[in-house]
């Protein structure tokens, strides 16, 4: 039988906050992180709001304790100071004789400085340095050697489902004893690229986002990172578990290349199957982090999923994306985050926004902020373009 999977360290970086602590702060009061854009260079400052995080990155490298030079992408500025707060919230020293490993996701990677310089380096060959730190890797490697881990090193992009499968890959290599501790996480900047091309599918909103509305017209971009640190409980020593990786799933509709099928097949599976492998009753999850960006389609495809999954027990609902925006590769490992923090002080955080119950569903979600709750058990929700449908249990004890 395989070890169960524990959680022992998180750091996580959004609009909200650059560390755990300020994130909770803000789902507490209520504040969201979304607002105009200030410093990434786009035409749609003024038309589109996000959850930019407000701070350059000459800032971001001063706070991790050195200064920014060509090798730095904002990306990987905002995954060190995440990965960094979760290697030293699990007390993990580099001269350990356990083999560590990190699988770090991202979707943007380096696109945000190196469309700055592509059409210098097209036209005159220069800049090459900044074209270097374009591929998804990069990151994660410079997490790696800022942290010190050198026994496994992997990247995964598989949209916006990309850190939740960090997390399954992650335990999966704890299973078969191929580290002994893992880093997983993912992290994403706001780039023009994203912008662009999201604009294009006309699914960005120019007010904040309201997730599983009836009035719902797009999601608010955003940027963030969030990392945990897993290990196989029966080897933890002294220091405490924050919450256990109960079970996972992920399935692949096929059904379009950026919507999701209708009837949410996908998504209906990465549920079901999270349960079994968790061993647990759908009665017996207390709350589901939605994946809920306020799309039309996504939140109906996501929504009917859950009445299907669930039926007429469906446990309280609702999605933090109007506190941060949508943070792409990174929203799975943020709402990771903040599903433990949920557990950690039994509230629900409120689905902000919210005003008009959709027509198709039979259910609405938390709309103000639900205290002294008993939170044992969270399904978190992470459903990416081209059907990448992924599904994650986390348990108190």
């Amino acid at each position: 039988m395989a070890d169960r999977i524990a959680i022992t360290g998180m750091g996580v970086v959004s609009a909200l906050g650059l560390n755990a602590d300020e994130n909770l702060r803000a789902l507490l009061s209520g504040k969201s992180g979304i607002s105009s854009i200030q410093i990434l260079d786009t035409i749609h400052k003024a038309d589109l709001p996000a959850g930019e995080i407000h701070f350059k990155d000459e800032e971001l490298a001063q706070k991790l304790g050195f200064e920014l030079n060509d090798q730095w992408t904002r990306t990987s500025l905002l995954g060190l100071l995440a990965a960094k707060e979760a290697f030293e919230h699990s007390k993990i020293g580099r001269d350990e004789n356990a083999k560590i490993g990190i699988v770090s996701a991202t979707t943007v990677a380096g696109m945000r400085k190196s469309e700055q310089f592509y059409g210098e380096f097209i036209s005159k060959g220069t800049s090459e340095e900044f074209i270097g730190t374009h591929d998804a890797g990069d990151s994660t490697e410079k997490i790696a050697n800022f942290l010190g881990i050198k026994d496994y090193l992997t990247s995964i992009s598989t949209a916006c489902s990309s850190s939740t499968n960090s997390i399954m890959l992650g335990a999966r290599l704890l299973n078969h004893k191929v580290v002994d501790k893992v880093l997983v996480g993912g992290t994403d900047s706001l780039s023009k690229f994203t912008m662009n091309g999201f604009n294009s599918l006309m699914i960005l909103d120019k007010e904040p986002c309201r997730s599983f509305d009836d009035t719902r017209a797009g999601l608010n971009l955003g940027e963030g990172a969030a990392f945990l640190v897993l290990e196989r409980a029966s080897e933890v020593q002294e220091k405490p578990i924050l919450a256990y990786v109960a079970g996972y799933a992920n399935a692949n509709d096929a059904f379009h290349q950026t919507a999701s099928s209708p009837e949410g097949k996908g998504a209906s599976l990465a549920m079901s199957r999270a349960l079994k492998m968790a061993n647990l009753n759908p009665s017996e999850i207390d709350y589901i982090n939605a994946h809920g960006t306020a799309t039309l389609n996504n939140d109906l495809s996501e929504g009917l999923a859950i009445e299907a999954v669930f039926g007429n027990e469906i446990p309280l609902v609702s999605s933090t994306k109007p506190f941060t925006g949508h943070t792409l590769a990174a929203a799975g490992s943020i709402e990771a985050v903040f599903s433990i923090l949920s557990m950690q002080e039994q509230v629900v955080f409120p689905n902000l926004n919210f005003t008009t119950q959709m027509k198709e569903l039979n259910f609405k979600p938390v709309t103000k902020l639900l205290k002294d709750k008993k939170i044992r058990t969270i399904l978190s929700n992470s459903f990416g373009f081209g059907g990448n449908n992924s599904s994650v249990i986390f348990s108190k004890d």
